[in-house]
């Protein structure tokens, strides 16, 4: 069942086509069967320790435990975080890029289709695989303040907004978490805003300069979509329990 449920996982998301930071799939292994399955956005043992609670045989999370350039031995947080899911005999399995370029269940394109966008396209190219969208607002599109709080409402947070582009948005580029950097994409794609997770102390002045609205409603926040619609499939096509897990992050 477990093999069942990944082999799924890999058929929908595809991982082998992006050249990611950190390994995607199974991380850590579990029991064979899978009967309940606890998603959310990043491992760390208070989740580890909620997923017990509810009984969990597979944790599903976008930010997983093993990434480029970490330290190879390991930190008491990180035996901490191993010792749970051996003692509750979980399995831990993460889909990192994959999860954030996906047509349908990526947190970009979800966020595009909470936001009311239409028309998405692949945007923001990560060594030639597509981790963003880009998408437009039908009609003469809506005013800058009105996607501010269309983003308020769907994050349930307040962004970081640099307002500096036209009074109606018709198109906007979208690339969750730590994605500043594409703000240049945006720029040169001739979008109205760009949204992402996390600004850069240079954003101000870019999209001031570019005449670009910039959004930023937070790293965490805009990366809860895709994991938990990936548990809801899982729910759905093989009749398991699922339970999302928030472990509220204001970064």
């Amino acid at each position: 069942m477990l093999v069942t449920v990944l082999n799924h996982l890999d058929q929908l998301l595809k991982p082998a086509q992006f050249s990611d930071f950190a390994p995607n799939g199974l991380q850590v292994p579990g029991p064979a069967e899978v009967r309940t399955v606890v998603t959310g956005v990043s491992a760390s043992a208070q989740l580890f320790e909620r997923a017990a609670e509810h009984g969990a045989d597979l944790i599903l999370v976008h930010h997983g435990l093993f990434w480029e350039g970490a330290p190879r031995a390991l930190t008491p947080a990180a035996k901490r975080r191993l010792q749970l899911l051996f003692e509750h005999d979980m399995a831990l399995a993460a889909y990192h890029l994959p999860l954030d370029g996906h047509p349908q269940v990526g947190n970009n394109a979800l966020l595009a289709e909470g936001l009311g966008c239409s028309e998405r396209e692949p945007f923001a190219f990560h060594k030639g695989s597509a981790i963003g969208v880009r998408a437009s607002f039908d009609g003469d599109g809506i005013t800058a303040q009105e996607l501010v709080e269309r983003v308020r409402r769907l994050t349930h947070r307040a962004p970081l907004a640099f307002l500096d582009g036209p009074a109606q948005v018709r198109t906007i580029g979208i690339v969750s978490g730590g994605a500043a950097d594409y703000l240049g994409d945006a720029v040169a794609a001739g979008l109205d805003a760009f949204l992402t997770g996390e600004p850069a102390e240079r954003v101000m002045t870019q999209s001031r300069e570019e005449q670009i609205h910039f959004i930023a409603a937070g790293h965490y926040a805009t990366e809860t979509f895709g994991v938990r619609r990936l548990g809801e499939l899982l729910a759905e096509e093989f009749g398991i329990d699922h339970h999302f897990v928030d472990v509220p992050n204001p970064i």
